[in-house]
């Protein structure tokens, strides 16, 4: 059984990602960290987690754990992944890992020199509806793939919340841009070459709340919008020369709707329906985190993996400021 420590009481660990912890077969939490001790003791106590510490540091040094789960902050990423690594301790970190590229150097130096698993918290790599599209492009299902679209919205102009402060990382394409562009690299193995982009700030936050993005993968295109302040929407279809198929959540797919992947064949003149009943995605990427870290296997997001994501995401930025095509 893995050791978990969670960093900070984060609402994401405290609604998805600590039960998931505990439904896992290979892992268990047993520590959890708050500058406020009585945040921590609280929150230990109703999920029965034997140690409580009022300082993160404080966790690090302990030997009552193995590995950290972070969800704190996107500017606090990089330095506590770093931390933990340095402590010996293995790390899945909430998304994004970084806000630039080049900060993830650091982060595969740490990790190397430390000899532990620093990894990405993108559940969708986990999902059985992606790993469902990825088996079914390879097999040729739609043909030659064309055409990637997608969509990620929802509304919140809520001024303390973080995706909407500046200093604490916020914006939509550190939130959900980096949805559409993870899920379509690990369904198609491909990398993006050049990006043109649209991009909108909210004139109070100063944070990005619109993009529309056009992505040349060589053989086929990508293209989204996402958006911090429209209605909530989510969707990605993926199209061929002889089919297509539409991803029904493809995000959120415990919460938002069907878990189903629907595939539509030219071929035959029809369309089938896989469906996926709870699929837990979150515990999915638990134990894959787990077994990773125990050597016994496991696919994971690699650093590697996460530097080309924000690669692509910073070249979104810079295309935002011109004309015509920027490199990836």
């Amino acid at each position: 059984m893995l050791r978990f420590g969670i960093l900070s009481t984060a609402k994401i660990g405290r609604e998805l990602v600590i039960p998931a912890i505990q439904d896992a077969e290979n892992a268990v939490v047993t520590a959890i960290a708050s500058r406020d001790l009585a945040k921590a003791r609280a929150l230990a106590d109703r999920f029965s987690v034997p140690h409580a510490f009022g300082s993160y540091e404080e966790m690090l040094a302990s030997d009552a754990i193995d590995a950290v789960y972070i969800p704190l902050p996107t500017s606090q990423h990089v330095e506590w992944s770093i931390k933990a690594a340095n402590a010996g301790k293995h790390v899945l970190c909430e998304k994004p890992i970084a806000l630039k590229a080049d900060e993830i150097d650091g982060l595969i130096e740490a990790r190397d020199r430390n000899k532990v698993l620093v990894s990405e918290a993108y559940m969708v790599t986990y999902a059985p509806v992606w790993l469902k599209v990825r088996e079914l492009l390879a097999s040729g299902a739609i043909g030659t793939l064309k055409h990637v679209q997608g969509a990620f919205t929802y509304f919140n102009r809520d001024p303390s919340n973080m995706r909407n402060i500046p200093e604490l990382g916020g914006g939509a394409l550190p939130d959900i841009g980096v949805y559409p562009t993870i899920t379509t690299r690990f369904a198609t193995g491909k990398e993006p070459q050049r990006v043109q982009a649209t991009v909108e700030r909210d004139p109070d936050f100063g944070t990005d709340i619109y993009a529309s993005v056009r992505a040349d993968f060589g053989d086929f295109e990508l293209s989204f919008y996402i958006s911090t302040q429209l209605a909530g929407r989510q969707l990605m279809v993926l199209h061929g020369t002889k089919g297509y198929i539409e991803v029904k959540s493809p995000f959120n797919a415990d919460r938002w709707g069907a878990e189903e992947v629907e595939l539509t064949s030219q071929d035959h003149g029809q369309s089938q329906i896989f469906r996926f009943q709870d699929s837990r995605q979150y515990r999915r990427e638990i134990e894959a985190f787990a077994a990773a870290a125990s050597g016994k296997g496991g696919e994971v997001v690699t650093l590697e993996s996460s530097r080309n994501s924000q690669r692509f995401i910073d070249a979104i930025y810079r295309a935002a400021e011109q004309e015509g095509w920027e490199k990836v």
